[in-house]
């Protein structure tokens, strides 16, 4: 017997309403009737027209651009759920915002994802489903449970179907250190090698690309990372690999198209042939760009939150 709600609800917010309804398509529901609007400060106001009191609730809304407004409709959203009765209050969360913030890297830094982990959960959120958290252990900064849904199973699939048997001569790479083992596990579902950008960061949103680590002369190359921002970083790991190491071609994939500042200049003058995205930031943020293609996340959020309202494992969509 499921004993939290008497029914699925989902509703959205404003960043990634075409997600939600495709979201909701694949569940085979609609979407929640809700509206998130401003007042002319910019306070966030939300009016649900339609009951929710004993409802399983998930409310769907990425913390990206603009993320303080996107965080602060999520939030006022739970809050407005917990007041009406809602029988448990999930927040899908397809990009986590402030994630990036999850250390102390110097002296009188904040650890900002903990404080959303606070803000999530004090605004009364059961759970979180979220996907391809920038560090994992962020799940740690929460005192309810936390699904880090991955995106390479999309990915794997995606490479597999494009490039079928010639996977296996190809080399996936990680554009830094910090991302070796979400590399690792990549290339090793797509029984690739892996190889790596050694890079020197010299301040925030620039670097300097210094070595390539592994063999990638005269062959294909994926680049796998978890988000592009300004594409700095990627654009100069995909350079490093044809300069230095020598690659025929580079590939690029990433969970989070941010795509911030010049980032659509700089992938459209890079040596990449292609850069795949997940769709859990609006599309409209590569527009403009034809190198880069969307995958949809749509499937698997519509069957974690599926599995999450009949209370069975989502362990298969790790795999």
């Amino acid at each position: 017997m499921i004993s939290h709600g008497k029914d699925i609800k989902i509703f959205s917010g404003n960043s990634n309403p075409a997600l939600a309804e495709e979201i909701c398509k694949f569940i085979g529901t609609s979407l929640g009737e809700a509206e998130v609007k401003h007042f002319a400060d910019g306070e966030a106001c939300v009016s649900l027209y339609e009951t929710v009191r004993g409802s399983d609730v998930f409310l769907i809304n990425s913390t990206c651009k603009p993320v303080n407004d996107s965080l602060m409709e999520l939030l006022v959203m739970i809050d407005a759920c917990k007041r009406a009765s809602a029988g448990r209050v999930t927040a899908v969360i397809p990009y986590f915002g402030y994630a990036r913030q999850d250390r102390k890297a110097r002296s009188r830094d904040p650890i900002s994802a903990k404080l959303v982990a606070n803000m999530l959960t004090a605004a009364g959120a059961d759970r979180v489903l979220t996907m391809d958290l920038h560090a994992a252990q962020i799940q740690g900064f929460f005192d309810i449970p936390v699904d880090n849904l991955l995106g390479n199973p999309i990915f794997v699939d995606y490479y597999a179907k494009k490039f079928g048997e010639k996977v296996e001569n190809m080399v996936v790479v990680s554009p830094d250190a910090g991302s070796v083992a979400r590399a690792r596990t990549f290339a090793q579902k797509l029984h690739m090698d892996l190889a790596i950008v050694d890079k020197r960061r010299q301040k925030a949103n620039q670097c300097e690309v210094m070595n390539v680590i592994g063999d990638v002369n005269g062959k294909e190359c994926i680049i796998f990372d978890d988000m592009v921002d300004t594409a700095g970083s990627l654009c100069n790991a995909a350079k490093a690999l044809v300069e230095v190491g020598g690659a025929k071609a580079v590939y690029a994939c990433a969970s989070h198209g941010v795509l911030s500042g010049p980032a659509l200049e700089r992938l459209r003058d890079s040596v990449i042939s292609e850069l795949a995205l997940l769709n859990t930031i609006p599309t409209e943020m590569g527009a403009g760009c034809d190198k880069i293609k969307y995958l949809s996340v749509a499937p698997m959020f519509g069957e974690a939150i599926e599995r999450i309202y009949q209370e069975i494992s989502i362990a298969k969509l790790f795999n």
